[in-house]
């Protein structure tokens, strides 16, 4: 299958991400094409200060290739370096009704969430997200359940191009992650682990061992002292209990059996030993790759030359099938 999946620039990567999102992506890459893209355009319905969003646009590449992305195995490349992403998004838009915009769960809560940035792209954001998707006829897009609703919105749009002008267009499957795909906040076990939330909720994915383990042994449990998954009774330890199965690659009911005499303090203990374990080798590889800026262009370079030769295949054939006209 050809998959696609984006992230976005800004807030450094989380464990959260790297077990919803990256690590699938790790596993895919080497049965399937995989187009990995940085997606800037998005982060644009933010402020940004220009010189530190170039930083971390750059920055987030050097965070995928040490948490494993292989450029000699998918293709890594940054939105804007392709600019047919903007122009189908805009024949996108006239087929998308507006109604359709207006049901995105994700407008309306980053809508409540920043009332004074509510701007045109913020509205249109998943028409460009379906372009990015359309454009590389792609099969199957794995995302989280927040995005799983503007996947049902590429779906339809691809469903009314290939309808109004003849068959162009996958309709992608959704490829959701079973596990993992919703770690919680260490301090609210009740919301999501988000970049944008204070850092002693967050475990960073290249974090120095210390604050891992520092913020682990702070992390929010609950009332009792037995180590049991149970999301309503007990949503601090499950949310660990998680973290630790999925690093771990152990059954959670292995997990409850050699925890069950102890407490809190030990099995917290041993999750901070864990994370530090497995994502010091990442760690290292993200300050050897930050001294080979060259290198990461290079890659940059390479993907998107590779994309865009398949979004100007993808660009000629819609142009055609609209009506613009053609001068060769």
């Amino acid at each position: 299958m050809r998959i696609f999946s984006g992230i976005q620039p800004t807030g450094a990567l989380h464990i959260g991400n790297y077990l919803g999102a990256v690590r699938q992506w790790l596993s895919r890459q080497a049965e399937h094409e995989c187009l990995f893209c940085v997606v800037d355009l998005h982060a644009l319905t933010q402020p940004q200060n220009p010189e530190e969003f170039r930083q971390a646009t750059l920055q987030k590449v050097i965070e995928l290739l040490a948490a494993g992305l292989n450029p000699e195995k998918c293709t890594i490349f940054i939105q804007s370096h392709v600019r047919e992403h903007t122009e189908l998004a805009w024949i996108l838009n006239t087929l998308t009704p507006i109604g359709e915009l207006e049901r995105m769960t994700q407008y309306k809560n980053k809508s409540q969430k920043n009332p004074e940035n509510i701007n045109a792209g913020l509205f249109d954001y998943p028409v460009l997200m379906a372009a990015d998707i359309l454009m590389y006829k792609i099969e199957a897009v794995p995302v989280g359940q927040d995005q799983a609703q503007h996947l049902e919105l590429t779906r339809t749009l691809a469903k009314k191009f290939n309808s109004r002008f003849g068959n162009t267009f996958i309709e992608p499957k959704t490829l959701l992650s079973s596990e993992g795909a919703k770690i919680m906040s260490l301090q609210d076990p009740a919301k999501k682990m988000s970049k944008s939330d204070p850092q002693n909720t967050v475990i960073g994915l290249f974090e120095e061992t210390d604050s891992i383990k520092e913020k682990i042994m702070a992390a929010v449990t609950d009332t009792g002292k037995e180590i049991k998954y149970d999301l309503k009774r007990k949503p601090g330890v499950s949310n660990l209990l998680t973290i630790y199965s999925l690093f771990s690659e152990q059954p959670m009911e292995t997990l409850e059996k050699r925890f069950k005499s102890k407490g809190y303090a030990s099995f917290k203990k041993s999750l901070g030993e864990l994370l530090s374990e497995k994502l010091e080798p990442m760690r290292k590889k993200k300050k050897e790759i930050e001294t080979r800026e060259v290198y990461v262009k290079e890659i940059l370079r390479q993907g998107a030359t590779h994309a865009r030769a398949l979004a100007q295949s993808t660009m000629e054939e819609v142009r055609d099938k609209v009506g613009l006209l053609n001068l060769n």
